[in-house]
């Protein structure tokens, strides 16, 4: 197989991986949080065009394909960081990636407060920033010249970025806030770098 095949197959996989997750997002606003339960993999796999066999090959839950993008999102975060100018201070590199990440586009804030005020979504979303935690810590041991198996720094940090990104989505979310996704995660993720590593 080609490369140009290879990368048409990738991009169709990436779409039809798009288009699932979007319908069970979709579908789920449309129940609202108490109605989650409603939302079933045939009605998924219908609004998304594709069969529920095609659906079951790429989501094993209505969660993880209702979360798929913040998780897709949040796995590249080790990558955004690497991508930063090597020569760039740790915290505006992480500032910059992160904001970037996040906020082109900004986020759905309908999507955004289902996921956050559902339980399971929550839970399922969480996991993922989890998972995505590993990554991130070795691009900030590569960015310090520090040993994640020895120094506790690039771990931590990770977390926290993690922590300020979940924390920005409920901020932003709240009543009367008004300010925009990107400025309320910079303030956020300004509050990790306050305090000196030791």
């Amino acid at each position: 197989m080609t490369d140009d095949a290879m990368d048409l197959r990738a991009r169709n996989k990436r779409a039809t991986r798009d288009a699932i997750s979007n319908a069970a997002l979709r579908l789920a606003i449309e129940q609202g949080p108490s109605g989650l339960a409603l939302v079933r993999v045939h009605d998924i796999a219908s609004a998304a065009g594709v069969s529920p066999r095609t659906y079951n090959n790429y989501f094993s839950s209505r969660e993880e394909a209702i979360c798929a993008l913040q998780a897709d999102q949040a796995g590249r975060a080790g990558q955004a960081l690497r991508a930063r100018p090597d020569d760039e201070p740790l915290e505006q590199a992480v500032v910059a990636a992160m904001v970037e990440l996040y906020t082109d586009p900004e986020p759905d804030r309908a999507g955004l407060r289902m996921i956050m005020s559902t339980p399971e979504l929550e839970g399922e979303a969480l996991k993922a920033f989890t998972m995505a935690e590993g990554p991130l810590a070795e691009a900030i041991a590569a960015r310090t010249g520090t040993d994640p198996a020895r120094d506790l720094f690039p771990a931590v940090t990770a977390a926290s970025v993690a922590g300020a990104i979940r924390v920005a989505g409920r901020h932003w979310l709240a009543p009367g806030n008004t300010d925009s996704f990107a400025a309320v995660l910079t303030r956020a993720l300004s509050c990790v770098f306050a305090a000196t590593p030791s």
